[in-house]
Formats: structure tokens, sequence, C-alpha cells
């Protein structure tokens, strides 16, 4: 049978399909055979395929059936399960590398539309504005209904720089939107990071590949060294998932002991089991982890485990509640059979399949507008006001308002109030360790000083 992929990214369609798993040797658990073929149902299949041959209005070969049969004995599992011919497969193992062409979003197929899950970062689509929910109802003005969603991806397939119009009908929207794109050959980065405050740093995971754990872990060492770690913020927005060993790992980089995730399917090797290390990269320091709709599967696994083990504040929206693990069957031809095998659980037994990850703390996304100072007045203003005895000269109100250091309240603030949470935690752990050092110390100099008078 060859080897299996294990993936846990939330799609099914070629252009989108973002991250791989290594690679795993199958091992099939043991069935007995059903006594009795399904003969009735057989003998309803053959004679239908015969009815089409002979009677349907055009000539359909025998290959587009028998493909079709396929297609809908899938497609009537659950959205995940897929039949993959050559390109689609060469495309899901290219997807490994992080690099792939498209418009950069992952997409999957409601009502007949085409429903973006979410874009990725640094492509086309994050950069028009697209966003999770979005539906497509058009290509280049022609209706996506009726469509496959292998074919409709088909069409958003194309050489890098050809444009594509695509039209989307926007939740909380009256009329459809027209947006114009450029295909692209997608980048993807996995791991990001910066300082968001001396001390307070920040780090993006867009989806997990192979080695996104690893990066996880030089991102927080990075960090460290820069300034000494306050608290880190772990953005988790739009990731539409991956690697499971991936999300595992970066899940590691925050915990030191536990279960961080297990499965649990009907074949043998999909009875899976991983806990953390000892190893803690991040050093324990407060975290937050942001997520949203647009949050999946290897995402929820971390976000999970974190939230089970009470490693860190979860702050957001829900998550997309996508709990089960495909694994990717090659077959002959080049094609393969991408079939979901397992669910997965959080340490505390936790299933979020169609449920996803709830916040510990619900911040929605919005944008601040700082209002405009009023005239005021304070005691410094008044004529002839005592002095602080601080040996500070007294500070008169300005009646102009001092620009902020950075605009990131009105860029990302769900970020802007992760942030604010992350000082009110250090300043919670300031006031309460080192009181009693200080306690300690005052009592060690009072013991010592009456040491020395007797």
């Amino acid at each position: 049978m060859g080897r299996l992929f294990h993936r846990l990214g939330t799609l099914t369609a070629s252009l989108t399909l973002t991250t791989l798993c290594g690679f795993v040797t199958p091992v099939w658990a043991e069935q007995e055979p059903d006594a009795r073929l399904p003969l009735d149902e057989l003998r309803t299949f053959t004679e239908i395929y015969e009815r089409i041959k002979t009677a349907y209005v055009e000539e359909v070969t025998d290959k587009e059936l028998l493909d079709s049969a396929i297609q809908g004995m899938l497609s009537g599992l659950d959205p995940h399960s897929a039949y993959l011919d050559p390109e689609d497969f060469k495309d899901l193992q290219i997807s490994t590398s992080g690099e792939f062409g498209g418009l950069g979003i992952e997409v999957s197929m409601e009502n007949g539309f085409i429903k973006v899950v979410t874009p990725i970062d640094d492509t086309p689509a994050a950069e028009a504005g697209i966003e999770a929910g979005d539906l497509i109802i058009k290509l280049d003005q022609k209706p996506v209904k009726g469509l496959t969603l292998g074919e409709a991806v088909e069409r958003m397939r194309g050489k890098a720089g050809d444009p594509i119009e695509l039209t989307i009908m926007r939740p909380g929207n009256d009329v459809p939107f027209d947006l114009t794109l450029r295909r692209a050959v997608i980048k993807v980065t996995s791991v990001k990071n910066r300082e968001l405050e001396p001390g307070f740093g920040y780090i993006r995971v867009t989806q997990f590949q192979i080695d996104s754990g690893e990066e996880v872990a030089k991102a927080i060492m990075k960090l460290d060294n820069k300034h000494p770690l306050k608290g880190l913020v772990l953005d988790l927005r739009n990731n539409p998932g991956g690697v499971l060993q991936a999300a595992v790992e970066v899940s590691d980089a925050f915990l030191t002991d536990g279960l961080i995730v297990y499965t649990e399917g009907r074949i043998a090797n999909s009875e899976l089991r991983f806990n953390a290390t000892k190893t803690d990269p991040s050093k324990g320091v407060p975290l937050i982890v942001l997520i949203n709709g647009g949050s999946a599967s290897a995402s929820e696994i971390v976000a999970g485990a974190l939230q089970d083990h009470q490693r860190g504040i979860i702050m957001g929206t829900a998550s997309f509640g996508k709990g089960s693990v495909q694994t990717v069957l090659p077959l002959a031809n080049h094609r393969a059979l991408k079939l979901t095998t397992a669910l997965y659980f959080t340490p505390n037994g936790r299933s979020i399949q169609a449920q996803g990850i709830e916040p510990d703390i619900l911040a929605e996304r919005a944008t601040l507008t700082p209002l405009k100072h009023s005239q005021s007045f304070k005691e410094a203003d008044l004529q002839g006001h005592l002095g602080n005895g601080n040996g500070g000269a007294d500070k008169p109100t300005s009646n102009e308002t001092k620009k902020p250091k950075s605009n990131l309240a009105q860029s990302d603030y769900q970020l802007f109030q992760a942030l604010n949470l992350l000082k009110g935690l250090h300043i919670s752990q300031r006031h309460t360790e080192p009181v009693g050092d200080t306690l300690a110390d005052s009592e060690a100099d009072t013991k010592q000083k009456e040491s020395a008078t007797q």
C-alpha cells in the first residue's frame, strides 16, 4: 500500500492544501469480512451504470462514470475525505515545502458555493482583504453554483500574474462585491515573530509545517535574547492547520509534562498519544493565545492543550471546530485517497469536532477610535498651587493630545487587548513574587543588625 500521510489541515481543495504530515507505515486492523455481499445494492449500481451508458443525452466514458462514482462515494462521508487525481496529489506533496501556486486561501464547499475558511498571510487573497467566512459565488463573472470543489479550484488556478475576478458575498453585507486578484506562487512562512514592546514578544504561526515546532522554539530564544521575556502572545488566528507532529512540538514549547493530544480511530495506527517533554523554551512566561473562526485543526490542538493544562489564556473568538484526522493513501497511477481515519481529543478528553475551542476571554474583532480630549484642568494649572516635594517640576495640563507610540489599538484590537492583559499579568506577578523576597531580606537585615549590636 506504500506510505501514508497524516494531515490535520482543514480542506480538500488542491489550490489551498498547504501542509502535510510526515510519512508513517500503515498498520491495518484485522477485520472480519462481511459474510454477505450487498448483492441488491450492487445490482442497483450496475443497472444505473448501464442506463447512464445507454440513455444519457451525451456519451459518457467508463472512466468518467467510475471517477464520478468514487467522488460521490467519498463526498457522502464527510467534507474532508476526497479522491485525489494525479494533479491534486502532486499539489498535496508540493505543499509540504510551504510553496505552491494559487491565491492563498483555504476553501471548502458550502451550499454549492466556495466558502473561505481562511486567507493565508502575505498572499494575494490576504492582501485583497478576503476574510474567513466569505462566500465566492462567481469566478470571472461565471457562477460557481453547480461546480464541484475541484472544478472551481481548477478555474482559480493559472499562471502567476494573471488576474482573476472573484464575486464575494460577505456575512453582514446585503449585496455581493467584486475583487480582482493576481495569481502568484505562494511561499508560506510558517512562523513569524516580533517584539511588541521591550520584553513582550509576539509569535505568529500561519500554518503548521514540518519544522514549525523548531521555528517557534528559535523565535522564543530570539525574543528572549533581545530583551528578557515578560510575556508572549501566540497568534493562531486564521491558521488552517497542518502537520500533527508540528502541533505537538509547538505545544511542547510551552509545556513540561502531561498529555498534549490523542487520536482514536478504527485502524491500528490511528490510536496515537503525544506527551510533552521537560524542555521548556518559554521558561513559563505568561502566555496569551489568540484564536478565531479561521483557527482550525492543528491550531485547535495547540489551543486545547494549553487551555487544558492552564498554561495560557485563550483569547479571541471560537475556533473552526475541525477535530478529525485525514490519512492520505497513495493508490496506483499516481492517485490517492484522502480519508478521515480518526478523531483527535484534547488532554481532558474533549472532542472539538463541529464545536471548536471556546476562548477563556472573548475578544471580538473591532476598531478602537480614540476620543478627542476635552479641555480639562488639574491642580498644577491653578495659580499659587503647592509644590509636591518630589523634587520634580510641576506639570501643567497640556491642551495638545499626545500621539500614541503605536497604532496597535487601531490596527489590531484583539492583539492590543492581548498585550494589555500580558502587562497586567506581568505587573501582578511582579507584585506577588518579589514581596516574599523583600520581606525575607528585611528580616535577614534586622537579624544581622541585632547580631552586630549584641
